[in-house]
């Protein structure tokens, strides 16, 4: 009798374990997450090869490359910037939320790729709309995490009163969209307009650094 009596206890505590993991943290996703943003910028400065010379004049080969990498360094900083204000109103998060982030993050690591092409054939009309293509396929998936996260959380959640219509992420998706067939016709415009599209972002959507304000 004294046995089952003292195992009782365990068993609750092991209840209550079970029913705690059912619930899943951001503590991982965000960490892997960071990981992988870190990565891709590393892979970008790694495409960036040292000048055969001396002399100033043999930089002017790095002057595109260089370009392009500074743009992407921005975009990428960007979504990183503001995917770390995301995640800082997320308490818990599910299997959808996990496989939405995954997609958000393979299209932004596909950056250093289309970013060598374009920097490589000094924006030629082809890869400057593949760039772009990318570039608005990772603004789409990191819509459709918000929105999972949104849902996630609730729609009177204090995340959903951050985002809410996004007409700053919806504006910037349509003007890659615009800017894809540009490029066929107009590369450097095109390339003005990731720039342009890079200039909104630069300072972090304040409607997430605004968190601090509400209640958690």
């Amino acid at each position: 009798m004294s046995s089952r009596g003292e195992g009782e206890p365990v068993a609750r505590d092991l209840e209550v374990a079970m029913m705690t993991t059912k619930k899943m943290t951001k503590g991982r996703l965000e960490a892997f997450s960071d990981g992988v943003i870190a990565i891709i910028i590393t892979v970008m400065v790694l495409e960036l090869k040292v000048p055969h010379g001396d002399d100033l004049s043999a930089l002017r080969v790095l002057a595109a490359p260089f370009a392009a990498y500074v743009l992407s360094f921005l975009h990428v900083g960007i979504y990183w910037n503001n995917h770390h204000h995301l995640l800082a109103r997320t308490e818990l998060v599910n299997g959808k939320v996990l496989w939405a982030n995954l997609n958000f993050l393979f299209w932004l690591s596909l950056m250093p790729v289309t970013t060598a092409w374009m920097g490589e054939t000094r924006l030629a009309p082809v890869p400057t709309a593949l760039y772009g293509f990318d570039l608005f396929l990772a603004g789409v998936s990191y819509f459709v995490l918000g929105r999972v996260l949104v849902r996630n959380q609730g729609p009177r959640s204090p995340l959903a009163q951050l985002i809410g219509s996004d007409t700053k992420g919806r504006l910037s998706t349509g003007l890659y969209a615009v800017a894809v067939p540009v490029a066929c016709a107009h590369p450097r415009l095109a390339a003005a307009i990731y720039a342009l599209v890079a200039l909104m972002w630069f300072i972090p959507d304040r409607r997430l650094e605004s968190y601090e304000a509400l209640p958690p």
